[in-house]
């Protein structure tokens, strides 16, 4: 009986039963591509096989290791305490954001200094090319094994002959199997490839590292079930024309989600960044209006980030906002709220919210530190150089509670802040001291009215 097939949109993932020139999910045009489910099998041809082996917790050896220690503290951080024996991770980023670099420093390291034994399969570079980097960043690891090939079946027989503790394939999307009749990159290959290397690891106990492509709105490329297959996806984030990079968590079955590592981009490669704040914060200008500090949450870390605005009269009959590590619809609300609820009028303004370092926030707790970067602006007012806030502001103008503010609350003062502005919650904090005020807020003109001017 021939299987009849589908069209899955690289971009979304979405299903459909015909070919289309547009998807009717994300709404990309020439982005569907055939799919060939597996025929399904009845009950009745299942009862011959073999049962799976079945066990209990109490069973289940937990006192063996079952982490690797990658050997650099900022990839541990964002894994959870380490990689996880047989277990599956995706690393997506932009051309050149240095995915690559990381992985042969990774598999150098770890050679060297805990003798784990690494095999790194490129689909992309050459034993030569791959040579050449690692002469660059100055790596002589003799135990890392090299191959190149794009043979699905063959990557697999290689790893069952050598019995690696960690693989690295670089990248998924120039893997193929034989047996499938579509391109390297295809819907059904990366399926099919990932599916199999699943099986590897889980069965065999072999990490595993896949780095995947991106597409043009930097979610990673081929179908969206290549993101519920592994238990893990690492963005690399950053702005190529800076030497920073963020390693963010996305999806981690074995540790917190969204928590994120620094690193840094020179000419040695990839070094490790261990107080971001400090660096955030470094090359901060005193006495200019428009600038205060935010103390985000980034997983279980507190990293201090600078927020920039600048408020300037407007040329044209419609004020433009722009925001840079901010979200822009968030930043329209703020200014409403501004607006009506303290009486500073924005309408006749350009707004530009940045925030430094490319840090992207998302969080809500971010609202009063923009509030006050706006209102410094606005009045050109500086902010004292020692002071930070966080708090999330409601559409009445009230200052709302947020989450670890003890933890927020310790890395102000571990970097010298004398005064922070918190939510007006019942939240014990931390006693009043010569060198450090905690002061709790209600209302964002309270906010304002006690604000400490620079100068």
């Amino acid at each position: 009986m021939k299987t009849k097939s589908l069209y899955v949109c690289v971009e979304c993932g979405h299903e459909h039963l015909k070919w289309a020139g547009k998807c009717a999910a994300c709404g990309e045009w020439n982005c569907l591509e055939e799919y060939a489910p597996s025929s399904g099998v009845s009950t009745s041809e299942l009862k011959g096989g073999l049962a799976l082996k079945t066990t209990t917790l109490e069973n289940i050896d937990s006192a063996k290791e079952i982490r690797h220690d990658m050997q650099i503290g900022e990839l541990n951080r964002v894994l959870g305490g380490g990689l996880v024996k047989g277990s599956l991770v995706l690393l997506s980023g932009e051309p050149g954001i240095g995915k690559s670099t990381l992985l042969i420093q990774l598999g150098a390291t770890s050679c060297l200094k805990s003798k784990t034994k690494i095999l790194y399969i490129s689909g992309e570079e050459s034993e030569r090319q791959i040579k050449l980097r690692a002469q660059r960043l100055k790596i002589n690891s003799p135990d890392l094994l090299l191959a190149v090939g794009t043979d699905c079946a063959a990557i697999i027989k290689t790893a069952l002959e050598q019995r690696p503790d960690i693989m690295v394939i670089d990248s998924i999307q120039t893997l193929s199997l034989n047996s499938i009749s579509s391109s390297a990159g295809s819907v059904t290959q990366v399926r099919e490839c990932t599916s199999l290397l699943m099986k590897l690891a889980k069965e065999e106990e072999i990490s595993i590292f896949l780095v995947g492509h991106v597409n043009k709105d930097g979610g990673v490329a081929g179908p969206k079930v290549l993101e519920h297959i592994v238990d893990t996806v690492l963005t690399f984030e950053g702005d190529r024309n800076f030497s920073y990079r963020i390693l963010r968590a996305v999806k981690n079955r074995f540790g917190s989600a969204n928590e994120i590592g620094v690193f840094e981009m020179g000419e040695m490669g990839l070094t490790e960044v261990p107080n971001p704040s400090a660096l955030m914060l470094a090359g901060r200008p005193k006495q200019i209006g428009g600038i205060s500090i935010h103390c985000a949450m980034e997983g279980s870390r507190p990293i201090l980030a600078e927020v920039q605005a600048l408020v300037t009269k407007t040329g044209f009959g419609q004020p433009r906002r722009v925001s840079n590590g901010f979200d822009y619809n968030r930043l329209c609300m703020l200014l409403a709220v501004l607006e009506k609820r303290t009486g500073f009028l924005f309408g006749a303004f350009d707004v530009y919210v940045n925030i430094i370092g490319g840090l992207k926030i998302d969080e809500p707790a971010a609202d009063v530190a923009i509030a006050l970067a706006l209102f410094s602006g606005l009045c050109d007012k500086p902010i004292a150089h020692d002071v930070a806030a966080f708090g999330e502001i409601g559409l009445g103008g009230e200052i709302r509670n947020v989450s670890n503010i003890n933890e927020r609350l310790k890395e102000c003062k571990r970097m010298g802040f004398k005064k922070v502005f918190i939510p007006n919650s019942k939240t014990k904090t931390p006693a009043k001291t010569d060198d450090f005020e905690v002061v709790k807020v209600g209302r964002i003109g309270e906010l304002f009215s006690q604000l400490t001017v620079d100068g």
